[in-house]
């Protein structure tokens, strides 16, 4: 009984021995092996591999592409020396991991200082030398770009790699905001009053326009009218001649008709004439040829 429980006792202990000998890398990960504090090797490769128990020990430090966020939006002045408010964020990744342990004791806090550091003194240069609309919308990828050049040059001294520089935002403060709006606001209105005064002109000259043509087109009616209506008045005369000169008395007759029909219209109708007066010739002598 005694022989099985040191056997149990020697394979336990080989278990645990080789357990401590075997790490291993993800393929998300770099690794360092220590020996008594002192680095002795670096792995970049995924992979199963093996330490000497309580002699070494390994640390393994994220491969991927990490991201530095600013809390707060930094302060910069414009060549015009006007202030502005950048948010911006940086993509970073070691590429080193031995040179990343070495410049900042491996600890991604005291990387990412080592960065805004690096990022706000490159922004303070850029933006020194650029106006406010240049920094907002004008060059504001250019200027992107030259600071993940620069960034990215003094982060390789560290171990790691700066792959982009985003600003997220590019603000005046907001004393300075309402200042901008107020003046925007104003050439806005300044704007608008010049438009309405000057679509009031225009109303006012095609109404014009409109009201001079209708003139000339109703002067050009009424002159067509009375052409036309002199026209038919000599064409009835003419008529009213010819027939006279063919039935001089029947002509008489029927224009005597006419004179009865629109005097004794309607039923109310009234005359005071004498019994002889001409105007009853044709009633009086009905009875004749």
């Amino acid at each position: 009984m005694k022989s099985q429980t040191t056997l149990l006792g020697i394979i336990v202990g080989l278990f645990l021995l080789v357990s401590s000998s075997i790490y291993i890398v993800d393929q998300r990960q770099r690794a360092i092996v220590f020996q008594l504090g002192e680095v002795v090797s670096v792995k970049t490769d995924p992979g199963l591999y093996f330490k000497i128990p309580m002699v070494q020990n390994v640390r393994y430090f994220d491969s991927r592409i990490l991201t530095m966020d600013a809390e707060e939006p930094a302060r910069f002045i414009t060549s015009e020396k006007k202030n502005v408010l950048v948010d911006l964020f940086v993509k970073w990744r070691i590429i080193d991991v031995k040179q990343y342990y070495i410049s900042v004791q491996g600890d991604e806090t005291l990387a990412k200082v080592r960065l805004a550091q690096t990022v706000n003194s490159g922004l303070r240069d850029e933006f020194g030398n650029r106006t406010v609309h240049e920094v907002v919308s004008g060059q504001r990828d250019t200027i992107m770009e030259i600071m993940r050049q620069k960034a990215d040059t003094d982060a390789r001294k560290i171990g790691i790699e700066v792959v982009d520089v985003r600003l997220k935002r590019v603000d005046l403060p907001k004393e300075v905001s309402e200042s901008v709006y107020r003046r925007m606001e104003a050439e806005r209105k300044r704007v608008a009053n010049e438009l309405r005064s000057t679509g009031a002109a225009e109303s006012e000259k095609i109404r014009s326009n409109a009201d001079r043509q209708y003139e000339v087109i109703m002067a050009k009616a009424y002159r067509n009218a009375q052409k036309v209506k002199g026209e038919g008045d000599a064409k009835a005369a003419s008529i009213y001649a010819e027939a006279f000169q063919k039935n001089p008395e029947f002509y008489s007759f029927y224009r005597s008709l006419e004179a009865y029909k629109q005097t004794f219209g309607n039923k109310g109708d009234m005359m005071v004439l004498e019994p002889t007066s001409e105007f009853f010739k044709y009633l009086k002598n009905s009875g004749k040829k």
